[in-house]
């Protein structure tokens, strides 16, 4: 569920706010997008910054590809 989250702890960067919210960092991308002016604010995100955090997109399916074996 998108949601708008606030920096409350010293030292947090948006690799770990996305890491604590979507278990990775995979939608840096969306997030930077979505958050225009954020990167400006340097590595570490300031205290009480609000962050829109949108949905991931659903994974795309993998191909099992089997090298050995039926």
């Amino acid at each position: 569920m998108a949601e708008t989250l606030e920096v409350r702890r010293d030292g947090l960067t948006l690799d770990l706010l996305l890491h604590e919210r979507y278990g990775s960092t995979d939608g840096l991308e969306l997030v930077l997008a979505a958050n225009p002016g954020l990167a400006a604010l340097g590595a570490i995100l300031p205290l009480l910054t609000k962050v829109y955090v949108p949905d991931l997109p659903a994974p795309e399916p993998r191909q099992v590809v089997r090298l050995w074996g039926p």
